[in-house]
């Protein structure tokens, strides 16, 4: 293992000027030419920190704790904790996951965290909600992922904009040519219907067509719900549908196929979600709407990391390895800034596939 002492000796410096470089300490006490030069070195001879050291220097971990109610076992939690970990990595951080089914279990896994010495908290839900931070959390550096503070609303946040997939989604059905779009939502009372719901309503608006509240429903995902969207088409023959989710873009092919109507060719048709199984195995191919969940991850991590380390280093090094504005690897939409006002809403991407008339 590679020693300071080491680097020391082939720069022809002293340890503790080494120390200071390495440690990040350097800005005004080193020359930048030779923080630059004891910084290659450091990296060609493969130079690792001691984390039992460092923890004890700086009172730091560099551990992060994920927080999910029920996230890890659904089909996104890859993407999220993939985001989450990859903005992790590239700090010099490691992520401990914990799942919990209740606040018996919340409360529980919180402690086992903080025994790890965790620097600080993302805490997810399945799916965007308002949320009572735990008093667990209380005091700690914190950020919520698909999910606003219920409080006061200064707790750092990421969720997908609502109102943006709404209003994306009908005006790409508008622009296909579409003019008697309908809107198949959620019977359940939730963010994302309220403000997929109000997007589509102005998108309408802007795109000069009629407001009808024939043409809305809101849905479970029950049998009854292919009832309601045959009921819906008999009544106001749609041209264009817009779909709280692919699951409930299932409904509209099933109708269509009873119809002897075509998806893509006589009718139009998007989702929200990617979904392996939907978007991916409906025939045609859903074009939808895929909510941003590495994005998110990646976004929660990097901001919990500006909080846990304040002003010892920059947004942009944090967001972006080695500060530079790199495209992501598995990144479908722009990162936003770290020092967006909170809470923030993550612009989603449409993911064109086979589903609306060309």
């Amino acid at each position: 293992m590679v020693t300071m002492r080491e680097i020391a000796h082939k720069a022809g410096v002293s340890v503790s000027t080494v120390s200071l470089v390495l440690s990040g300490k350097d800005s005004g006490r080193v020359n930048t030419k030779d923080a630059a030069r004891i910084r290659q070195l450091a990296h060609d001879m493969g130079y690792t920190m001691n984390p039992l050291a460092r923890s004890l220097r700086t009172n730091r971990t560099k551990i992060l704790g994920f927080v999910s109610e029920e996230v890890a076992t659904t089909p996104y939690a890859g993407r999220l904790i993939l985001g989450a970990q990859d903005a992790a990595s590239r700090n010099g951080y490691v992520m401990l996951t914990v799942n919990t089914d209740g606040l018996a279990s919340e409360k529980k896994e919180i402690e086992a965290l903080k025994s790890y010495g965790v620097d600080g908290f993302l805490y997810a839900k399945m799916y965007n909600q308002y949320i009572h931070l735990p008093d667990d959390l209380q005091g700690h550096p914190t950020v919520l992922v698909d999910a606003l503070d219920g409080d006061r609303g200064n707790i750092p946040s990421i969720s997908p904009d609502e109102f943006l997939i709404g209003y994306d989604a009908t005006c790409r059905l508008a622009d296909a040519g579409c003019r008697k779009i309908a809107y198949i939502g959620c019977s359940d009372p939730m963010l994302a219907q309220d403000g997929r719901r109000q997007g589509y309503e102005a998108a309408l608006a802007d795109r000069g067509l009629t407001l009808s509240r024939d043409l809305e429903i809101a849905v479970g995902n029950e049998r009854g719900a292919s009832r309601a969207v045959c009921k819906l088409w008999d009544q106001t023959q749609p041209d264009g549908f817009f779909c709280f989710n692919d699951a409930r873009a299932l409904h509209v092919y099933e109708q269509a196929a009873r119809r002897g109507l075509y998806v893509g060719k006589d009718i139009s048709v998007i989702g929200v979600d990617n979904h392996l199984v939907f978007a991916q195995t409906l025939n045609p191919r859903l074009t939808t709407v895929e909510l941003p969940h590495y994005e998110m991850g990646y976004w929660a991590v990097s901001k919990l990391i500006s909080l846990i380390e304040g002003d010892n280093r920059s947004s942009s090094s944090i967001l972006h390895r080695n500060g530079q504005d790199t495209a992501l690897p598995v990144s479908t939409v722009p990162i936003p800034s770290l020092e967006a006002k909170t809470p923030v809403r993550i612009h989603c991407a449409i993911i064109e596939k086979e589903s609306i008339v060309s």
